[in-house]
């Protein structure tokens, strides 16, 4: 796999890993460096705690320690956000309750779909790629999948019903038949997110380059009942696929 990752995503790793703490590049950075795409943004997970991370870094910020999450500075001055392995121990949809001390197969399955659950290791010289889900098919298949069952993923967060369909538009991916499924029977779930998140993920499914295969999921699984309803009343073009 010839990735590339900037020299200072290189160091975080190393860092990480010559503290005694196994680290992972981990999320959309990887599955974008898997179909070629530059200019990543990359992010990690790690065995070590928040208190562990900032003991090894000097310019840290604490973006949501509570979670697991500091923001780690590299040597260019950009800010990468480095996470501990957690798992969801309780959530209701808008909040969850995390757990460290899990394994990185546990904090991959949190994940909201296949193709974002790989994680790439690079401080063994050969790019080592983790992929429990089975993402990578699915990236090659351009295939929609969750790590779990759809219930679950869109119970603990039902915004992953809307952000399917930006990466349809985004990312040309075709969500399987239990995505679409499940964002048909589960759309009222998306009433529990707040105004807020549903407003940044619409914007971002508004300005891909081909918006229109994102428009016509939230159509036909009437999932846009629940945050524009005028979507349906609108003439769209029928999606080819």
């Amino acid at each position: 796999m010839k990735l590339n990752p900037p020299e200072g995503v290189e160091e975080i790793v190393s860092r990480l890993e010559r503290a005694g703490y196994e680290a992972w590049c981990v999320g959309g950075a990887v599955r974008d460096a898997l179909l070629g795409h530059p200019h990543l943004d990359w992010d990690f997970a790690t065995a070590a705690t928040p208190k562990q991370v900032m003991a090894v870094f000097k310019r840290t910020v604490p973006v949501g320690v509570e979670f697991g999450t500091v923001g780690v500075f590299d040597s260019g001055g950009t800010m990468h956000e480095v996470t501990t392995f957690r798992r969801d121990v309780n959530t209701d949809g808008r909040h969850a309750v995390v757990e460290f001390g899990a394994s990185l197969d546990d904090d991959l399955a949190r994940r909201d779909f296949t193709v974002n659950a790989m994680a790439l290791r690079l401080d063994s010289g050969t790019p080592e790629l983790v992929d429990p889900y089975n993402g990578l098919t699915d990236l090659a298949a351009r295939v929609l999948r969750t790590p779990l069952s759809t219930e679950v993923s869109f119970g603990d967060d039902p915004l992953r019903m809307l952000r399917a369909a930006r990466f349809a538009a985004t990312l040309g991916f075709e969500p399987s038949d239990d995505v679409v499924r499940a964002m048909h029977d589960m759309r009222g779930r998306l009433e529990i997110v707040s105004a807020e998140r549903i407003r940044d993920e619409l914007s971002k499914l508004l300005l891909a380059d081909d918006p229109g295969p994102g428009l016509w999921l939230v159509a036909r699984t009437h999932l846009a009942d629940e945050f524009l309803p005028e979507l349906n009343m609108m003439e769209l073009e029928q999606d080819p696929i």
